[in-house]
Parts: structure tokens; sequence; C-alpha cells
């Protein structure tokens, strides 16, 4: 809860003073030392744990410095470039990046204006970063699908060979991301020749393609809004009916669920039912740990009185687990392959990585 606060709150600060920030240093200032200290975790005033101004000399490169950068266990872990608020980020602006990767123990580096950070790490060449990011933020346009990635690199999380070992999957599914949203907004000839080639049996001509031209785009347009309408019926039947759950058993087997349907109108039931930040946090949390095993459209979360649910494909069938946040002890719930529940009591939310093996097998049960 207090990292999305803290997220969240960054990013009404960014919305509100970039327009009076006016250079680098006062970005810094403004906007990428508070993303350090109240978002990541770390101490800006421990030269132990942050080192502004961080010198390495390279080569024939004297005197070079680099931002920030930041320790952990006595190594650099994390490589910081900024930038003024508005600049435009591209990779002619890393080549202090570039140069200092190679030579210090860092395996992440942060290019940044203060509203936007790209994450590079070195998955094409080792030692040598990369020339596209793995991640990127926008705090003015948070994709939620980044803020589990985020967390890992918090000071309490940190976890640099789960960083490595999704930097892949999220590098590319966030060019293709990017790619296809280009496309959809303007398809490029290519694309425009694959779909005539499958509705339209004559020669593609010039006169052929400047013709389905505005038909892709209004098919593109009418597609797009047909998948929303779909998810929003989905949410509105889902809002309609209410799963009865009966309480976990004392010696901690699952619940017997009874999928009848109740009419929105029971209000004494629904009334009772209250979803928390901490829940959606800890749903992030498990949600960034199982992607690995189960697509992250399929993970999915209802909430009961009982427990919050987490499962895939929304079927109660398929349950990933359950968290029991509400009482004094919370507890994480791993269910087995016979659907027994098994109930881990953890302190804090980042106790729930310590179950990760535990969580990925119990996906595989149900995917």
């Amino acid at each position: 809860m207090e990292f999305f606060e803290s997220l969240n709150g960054l990013a009404a600060k960014v919305r509100q003073q970039s327009g009076s920030i006016a250079t680098e240093e006062a970005t810094k200032n403004a906007f990428v030392m508070p993303f350090i200290k109240n978002v990541l975790g770390y101490d800006v005033f421990d030269p132990s744990e942050v080192v502004p101004e961080f010198v390495c000399d390279v080569g024939t490169k004297k005197g070079e410095k680099i931002d920030y950068a930041i320790f952990k266990d006595g190594q650099v872990q994390i490589l910081i470039e900024c930038k003024k608020i508005g600049e435009p980020l591209n990779i002619n602006h890393a080549s202090q990046l570039f140069r200092y990767f190679h030579v210090t123990t860092a395996r992440i580096s942060i290019l940044t204006n203060g509203r936007v950070y790209k994450f590079f790490t070195d998955l094409d060449n080792p030692n040598k970063m990369d020339e596209k990011p793995f991640l990127e933020l926008d705090l003015q346009d948070i994709d939620e699908h980044a803020v589990p990635e985020l967390m890992k690199l918090t000071r309490s999380a940190f976890d640099v060979d789960s960083i490595i070992s999704a930097a892949g999957e999220l590098k590319y599914i966030g060019q293709i991301k990017r790619e296809l949203a280009s496309q959809l907004s303007e398809p490029n000839d290519e694309l425009l020749r694959f779909f005539i080639a499958r509705v339209y049996d004559g020669p593609i001509t010039a006169r052929v393609r400047e013709q389905f031209q505005p038909l892709l785009q209004k098919a593109i347009t009418q597609f797009t809004g047909d998948l929303i309408n779909d998810r929003l019926k989905s949410a509105m039947t889902g809002a309609a009916t209410q799963t009865l759950v009966v309480p976990a058993t004392a010696d901690g087997s699952p619940a017997k669920e009874n999928t009848t349907s109740n009419p929105v109108g029971d209000d004494e039931e629904s009334s009772r039912i209250e979803t928390t930040p901490e829940e959606l946090e800890g749903f992030f949390i498990v949600k960034s740990i199982v992607r690995t095993v189960a697509a992250p459209e399929r993970i999915g979360h209802r909430d009961t009185q009982s427990y919050f649910g987490i499962l895939l494909d929304d079927n109660n069938r398929r349950p990933v687990c359950r968290l029991h946040f509400n009482r004094t002890q919370k507890y994480l719930g791993i269910l087995d392959a016979e659907k027994k529940e098994t109930r881990h009591p953890i302190d804090t939310l980042d106790d729930i990585y310590k179950f990760s093996d535990s969580l990925i097998e119990a996906t595989k049960l149900v995917a």
C-alpha cells in the first residue's frame, strides 16, 4: 500500500510541478531523488546506498560522472542518468551509461527525465548495456503491468536474478505492444497487404490499396470497440452476481463453494465485502510471480468475505492462491492438487516472494 501511495504521490507531483521545472538539476531534486527515496526505498542521504555524481574513470575518459549510483550489499546495483523534465529520451542520451555499465557491477541502468523512466540491462551481450529498454514507466500514464516489475527494484525486494530472468519477456512484450499501438493507429502498407490478401481475390493494385486503407482502419476501430464492450459486459455480468463461499474449516482445508448466483439487490451480502489496497498490492505481487507460467491476462481475482482469491480465467475451479488479510495475522493460502489449502503466515507483503516456487507450482496445477 505504501509503495502505491508513493508512486501515485510522485505522479501527482510531476503533473502539478513539471511546468515550473526549467533545469536538469531541478528535475533531479524535484522528481528523481523522491523516486529513488520514496518509490524505490533507498536512503538518498546515506552514501553507502546512494552516491550522487558517481565517478568511474573509463579509459581516456577521466572525471566523468554518472548522476546516481545505487549500492546494495556494498556493490553498485543500479546506475541512473538524468535529463531535464520534458526532454525526449533516446539512446544518444545514454552514452555515459554505456561506458559505465561494463566497468561496474551494475546490472540495471535507468535513463530518466523525471517523468519517463527507461530501464536497461545486458540481455543481448553480457556486460554491455542493451540499446533498447526492457521496461518503461511513464508517471503520467502508469502501465499496471510495469508496477510489479518496478517493485522488484525496491530496496526491500531487490532480486537481480529475478529481474534479469523476467527482463527478456518484458522487453519484447513492450516492443510488440508499442508496434501494435502504432499499427492500430496507422497501419503500414505491409499490414494492409496482409489483410487484403485474405479477403480480396483480385490483384492488389495501388487503387485496391487505396480503397482498402480506410476500410482497414474502420475495421480496427470497430474491433477494438467490440473488445472494450465485451469487457464491460463481462464486468457488468460479474457485478450482477455474487458467489457464495462457506468459510474455510479449522484444519485449513478449502471452503466448499456454491456457485449459485444472487441478484445485485442482495445488499447485505455485498456490503460486507471490501477490497483493500493491500489486497490489490498482494494481487500484483502474485501476478508478477506467476506470469512466468500463465499469461498475465488470465490472472484475475475475486474478493469474498472469507478471503481474497487469485485465480485463472475468472474460474473458481482454477485457484492460484488466497490472501487472508482480514485478520491481525495475515496468511497466504496455497492449494495443492487435491485443493487442500495450506496457510502460510506472513508479516509483510514482501514475504509473498518467499513462496514464489510454491505459487508457480500451484499455478501449473490449474493452468
